[in-house]
């Protein structure tokens, strides 16, 4: 039995647009022969303190389209084994779309398995009642895209169908939320002076990078947010593991290094973007959510006296310049892309791409 039935008494039409929105969002996104992807759809309960117009839905808005939204989460094999995901066709991804035959692969790493402390139990686990879509105790169970469906007493992926089921990698059942903090200043050259591209005139920006261990590939140095944490408090912390190697240094060390952490976090930032990521650990039962804040060093003095090192998941970490060319994990590119256009920075060669 559907819990939306339910959840439409509760929520009303704002329920049943949103949940629309989602089933018919794959559809759209994976056909930008047809011109569809310029439209703004309209998504519920989405960054309302976001404060500018970089909204979620300029995915759909973008010159270099491509499928965003969910693309990354039907990949195979899964991340970290040889897994396979049931194949997806691009008419069958969205959940109302009828598809009797379907029959996701069911995997759950056996790391999650353990019983770890950041992971839930098996949801047929008789000590284990969860209260989706919403808080329930220290873990927040609410997805920032607004209500998701339970069937079965499963979460669904409110993206639609991944061909696979189960939580894979993922420790949390339905939205397993993160914080990805992106760092960013001015490049410029010896005499302090922004540099320009030579082809578009604008000024070029830099922010922070790490390689990530698991997969090689490089992305903003954020991370989970642990139950009962605000994002702020995430978005500090992941920082100083990933991209200044903070778990590793002295007593003064660490007191030095939070001095000039809380100057950098707590200057002017905005938020770039809440909501689903198209993420390749996701399933159709558990799936990434972020919170992405831009926190820019407009003189550069601040970033100079925090030297970037190397710790905890990142094999590599070092300052990188902001184009269309960059390749990172996830939809990190996507993000990026929204702090370049919020900073009137370079990002396209292509005239006809800049809005």
């Amino acid at each position: 039995m559907l819990l939306l039935a339910g959840a439409l008494r509760e929520a009303g039409p704002s329920f049943a647009r949103a949940v629309a929105v989602f089933s018919f969002t794959v559809a759209l996104s994976t056909h930008p022969a047809r011109g569809v992807l310029r439209r703004r759809l309209p998504l519920s309960n989405l960054s309302a303190n976001c404060g500018s117009h970089l909204h979620p839905v300029n995915m759909f808005n973008s010159c270099n389209v491509n499928k965003f939204y969910h693309s990354k989460a039907l990949t195979s094999p899964y991340p970290g084994s040889h897994i396979e995901r049931s194949k997806v066709p691009e008419d069958k991804m969205g959940w109302l779309i009828e598809w009797e035959d379907y029959n996701p692969v069911e995997y759950t790493a056996m790391s999650v398995l353990g019983g770890p402390s950041w992971a839930d139990p098996q949801i047929d686990d008789k000590s284990f009642s969860p209260k989706f879509n919403e808080r329930d105790g220290e873990v927040d169970r609410k997805s920032l895209n607004g209500l998701y469906v339970v069937e079965e007493g499963r979460p669904r992926n409110p993206a639609g169908r991944t061909g696979l089921a189960g939580r894979g990698l993922l420790g949390r059942w339905g939205p397993n939320h993160a914080a990805d903090p992106i760092v960013t200043r001015w490049k410029r050259d010896r005499s302090g002076n922004k540099i320009a591209h030579p082809v578009t005139g604008k000024n070029i920006l830099q922010f922070v990078a790490i390689k990530r261990r698991d997969c090689g590939e490089w992305a903003i140095p954020g991370g989970m947010v642990d139950p009962g944490e605000k994002i702020s408090a995430t978005l500090k912390r992941e920082f100083g593991e990933e991209a200044l190697n903070s778990l590793q240094k002295s007593p003064k060390e660490k007191a030095d290094l939070e001095k000039q952490l809380q100057k950098l976090f707590s200057q002017e930032h905005f938020v770039v973007y809440r909501g689903y990521v198209d993420d390749p650990r996701n399933t159709d039962n558990a799936w990434m959510e972020t919170e992405a804040v831009n926190y820019h060093d407009e003189t550069g003095e601040t970033m100079d006296n925090l030297p970037l090192e190397a710790g905890d998941d990142a094999g590599i970490v070092k300052w990188v310049d902001i184009s269309e060319k960059l390749k990172l994990y996830a939809n990190h590119s996507y993000f990026i892309k929204l702090v370049t256009e919020k900073r009137g920075a370079h990002w396209n060669e292509d005239p006809e791409c800049h809005e």
